[in-house]
C-alpha cells in the first residue's frame, strides 16, 4: 500500500479489479456482543441482572424466527429473556395490556414489540405506549426525537446503528461523502439519515433520502459513494444503479415463500467496492445492537 493512500482506497481499487469486499455482519455482531457480555458480567458482579423482553402478536413464521434468534443471543450473552405471545385474534386492549405489564415489570430493562402486526391492530399506538427508557428498538417517538436533537445516550434504532457499525468495521469512508438511502421508513431510512448526517464518529455525511415515489431515484444512487437499500422491494437496486467502487448495504428484506430476498441484487457485487451478502449481512448486527440497548438501559437504571 502506498503511504499516501488509505486502506479504504486500496480496498475500493481491489474491489474494482476483482469483486466487492463482502460486508458480513457476523464479525461486527461478535465484537458488539463481546462488549455486551462484559457489561452484563460487570452488572452481575454488583447483583444486577439484565432483562430483555419481547412481545409477539400473531403467527407470522418470519417474526417467530426473529424472536427465537433474539432469545438465543440473550442466552449466549447472559441476559435474562422474557416473552409474551398473543394470538392473531388478540384485541388492541390485549396488546396494550402486554405493553403495560412489561412497563411495570422491574425485571425487564428493555423490550421490543415485533412488527408486523395482524391486520386491524395499531402497531404505532403500541410503540407509543412503551416506556421510552425501556425501548429496546429505539423506535419510540421520544427516542427518535432525541436522535433528531443529537442526544447520544438515548436508545438508538437497532438496524441503523448496526449499519453504522458495519461501515466503520469495514473501513468504508463516510465522513463528508455522498450517501443515498433508498427508503424513508421509521425503522431504517429516517433514523439512519439522522445518524449519518450528525457529527458522530464516522458519520458527518451528505445524506439524500429517496424512495419508490421518486421516479428518477437511480440518478441519485449512481452518484453515491454509499448506497443503503431500505425500501423492502426485492432486488430493487441492481448493478446499473450504483457506480463502480461504491459501498452498497442491503437493509430492506422481503420473504418470497421461504426465501429471503434483499433490496440489493446479488449482481451488484460485480461492480461495488463493498456489498452486504443476501443472508448474514445487516441482520446479525441488528440483534447485537438490540442487546446493547438492553444493557445500556440496565446500566442507566442501576445508576438512577
Amino acid at each position: 500500500m502506498s503511504e499516501n493512500r488509505s486502506a479504504a482506497e486500496d480496498r475500493s481499487d481491489q474491489a474494482n479489479n476483482g469483486g466487492a469486499i463482502v460486508m458480513a455482519g457476523a464479525p461486527v455482531a461478535d465484537a458488539v456482543l463481546a462488549q455486551v457480555a462484559d457489561d452484563v458480567a460487570a452488572l452481575a458482579a454488583v447483583g444486577r441482572a439484565v432483562g430483555l423482553g419481547t412481545i409477539l402478536v400473531g403467527d407470522d413464521p418470519a417474526s417467530a424466527g426473529y424472536i427465537a434468534k433474539k432469545h438465543e443471543a440473550c442466552a449466549a450473552a447472559g441476559i435474562r429473556s422474557f416473552h409474551q405471545e398473543l394470538p392473531a385474534t388478540a384485541s388492541q386492549d390485549d396488546v396494550m395490556a402486554a405493553v403495560a405489564a412489561f412497563n411495570a415489570d422491574p425485571a425487564v430493562d428493555a423490550y421490543l414489540i415485533q412488527n408486523p402486526f395482524p391486520k386491524g391492530l395499531d402497531y404505532n399506538a403500541a410503540i407509543a405506549a412503551v416506556d421510552p427508557a425501556k425501548d429496546a428498538d429505539g423506535l419510540h417517538p421520544t427516542n427518535l426525537g432525541l436522535l433528531a436533537l443529537g442526544v447520544t445516550d438515548a436508545p438508538l434504532a437497532c438496524t441503523p446503528a448496526g449499519i453504522m457499525a458495519m461501515l466503520a468495521h469495514y473501513e468504508v469512508p463516510v465522513e463528508g461523502r455522498n450517501v443515498v438511502i433508498v427508503g424513508r421508513g421509521p425503522t431504517i431510512g429516517r433514523p439512519l439519515s439522522l445518524l449519518l448526517s450528525q457529527k458522530r464518529a464516522g458519520a458527518n455525511a451528505a445524506v439524500t433520502v429517496v424512495h419508490t415515489g421518486v421516479a428518477n431515484w437511480a440518478d441519485y444512487t449512481r452518484r453515491a459513494d454509499v448506497v443503503v437499500g431500505g425500501a423492502g422491494v426485492p432486488n430493487m437496486i441492481g448493478p446499473d444503479h450504483v457506480r463502480p467502487g461504491a459501498a452498497v448495504v442491503g437493509a430492506g428484506i422481503t420473504w418470497e415463500g421461504r426465501r429471503l430476498v434483499s433490496d440489493v441484487d446479488e449482481a451488484v457485487g460485480e461492480v461495488a467496492g463493498w456489498v452486504t451478502p443476501r443472508r448474514g449481512g445487516v441482520g446479525p448486527t441488528t440483534v447485537a445492537l438490540l442487546l446493547r440497548n438492553a444493557v445500556r438501559a440496565a446500566q442507566r437504571r442501576a445508576q438512577a
